[in-house]
């Protein structure tokens, strides 16, 4: 229980902290990563109900850029700010690992990380935009958890590129064992299992595809993973989960 409010304080801006029965201490921060994809179902359930009632009384695309904003508001944009971080790291870094693993942890943001945000929402809103209401919901509600499984199996793959003492967060993930990757699983997985459409099996590919050449990508520049790099990763592969929706759906 300990490490489920720990993933919920981490992972959002909800103020748990701040009732006495529901502190945790700091070695349960380490397990976060575990229950990331049961943050999704609250951070997915935000987006797809903002959506929603948003579209009773403005056009979709109105109601698509209210539902990303209080998915922002709710996480504080956490995972956004690795992305930008991700990007002018591994786009200014030059290839040498250090740079890298430095301008990642530069607090300003540089030209990739702009850019980087600005195609990201552009493509993520064109993405939902493309769809009807219904399925709009419904791959948010898919899309956020499962695809938060997926980028925390960067644990079971890589090792943390810094030590916990030069982390921005202070957090160094435990690596999963086989017991957490099942919860995690379960976690990620029976959105998609509630819903068992062709469409959205399918789609589920396109970040099974991405993730993968992520790591890759990852290992080859920084020898591993960053809290940045998990933001970014779990972006990335829900957008392609968007992407691939779009594609299969038109």
């Amino acid at each position: 229980m300990e490490s489920v409010v720990a993933a919920f304080v981490f992972f959002t801006r909800l103020p748990l902290w701040r009732l006495r029965a529901l502190r945790t201490s700091g070695s349960a921060f380490r397990r976060v990563i575990t229950y990331w994809a049961l943050v999704g179902w609250l951070t997915g359930g935000v987006m797809s109900g903002v959506v929603w009632l948003s579209a009773q009384l403005f056009p979709l695309q109105v109601a698509i850029v209210f539902a990303m904003l209080g998915r922002v508001l709710v996480t504080g944009a956490l995972h956004e700010d690795g992305l930008a971080d991700f990007m002018d790291g591994f786009g200014g870094g030059g290839g040498d690992r250090e740079r890298t693993l430095e301008i990642m942890k530069d607090s300003h943001t540089g030209v990739y990380g702009v850019a980087g945000l600005i195609f990201y929402f552009l493509l993520l809103f064109l993405s939902l935009s493309g769809l009807q209401l219904p399925e709009v919901c419904l791959v948010i509600l898919i899309a956020d958890p499962f695809c938060k499984f997926v980028a925390s199996q960067v644990t079971l793959f890589l090792p943390y590129a810094r030590t916990a003492g030069t982390s921005k967060s202070g957090v160094v993930y435990d690596r999963m064992s086989a017991g957490s990757f099942a919860l995690s699983a379960f976690f990620g997985l029976l959105p998609l299992a509630l819903v068992p459409h062709a469409v959205w099996l399918m789609a589920a590919f396109f970040p099974l595809a991405v993730c993968p050449a992520l790591l890759l990508l990852m290992k080859r520049r920084i020898g591993g993973y960053t809290g940045d790099c998990c933001g970014a990763l779990f972006l990335l592969c829900e957008l392609s989960f968007y992407l691939g929706s779009l594609i299969i759906l038109t």
